[in-house]
């Protein structure tokens, strides 16, 4: 089951994965892992991630997982639930790695690895909730390099909430349910 939660920065959208991981890791009797995608680029990031490691406290396991994660998606353990925290960060960390090549070539190695990762996504057996920034409801960004990672983390965003079974949009701390595969329709 893939649970995908989207939300501005500062929405609460972390901390309410969080929860949800915590809750059914207890229910289902396993151990919550975290998957984190961030890297301490500099002294301000670097006290971000501490305090979501002393906020989050010592029950979680920690992968850290700045770049290969379509490779590391294909090794998931059926006996934990998984937090990817998150999928803004990794999509930034792929277009550091090749920062100094073209717009078009930057564009190809991200449609590369969004499409690898949709492939190891795809074959995900166990539960894992996805965390990713909404960052398209702002202003047209004005660098064109800018305009290129907002277009992709659009794109990413798109294809992740396609497969996930679970949707939820998280503002001002609340969230909002947007899909839910598991839920019974009605043919009216």
């Amino acid at each position: 089951m893939i649970h995908f939660v989207l939300g501005g920065a500062r929405s609460g959208k972390s901390k309410y994965a969080e929860q949800q991981v915590q809750t059914l890791a207890s229910k289902l009797n396993k151990a919550a892992v975290y998957i984190a995608t961030a890297t301490a680029i500099d002294v301000e990031m670097g006290k971000r991630i501490k305090q979501h490691q002393s906020d989050r406290g010592d029950s979680w396991q920690l992968m850290e997982c700045p770049l290969a994660l379509a490779q590391m998606l294909t090794d998931l353990d059926n006996n934990n639930v998984y937090l990817l925290d998150c999928l803004t960060l990794w999509l930034n960390n792929q277009l550091y790695a090749v920062h100094e090549a073209s717009n078009v070539q930057q564009g190809k190695h991200l449609q590369t690895e969004i499409d690898n990762l949709m492939v190891s996504l795809s074959s995900v057996k166990t539960e894992l909730i996805i965390v990713s920034n909404e960052i398209g409801l702002g202003v047209v960004p004005m660098g064109e390099s800018t305009r290129l990672y907002v277009d992709y983390c659009g794109w990413l965003n798109q294809k992740v909430a396609g497969l996930a079974d679970k949707v939820t949009l998280v503002t001002a701390g609340i969230p909002l349910n947007i899909k839910n595969s598991h839920e019974c329709q009605d043919d009216d």
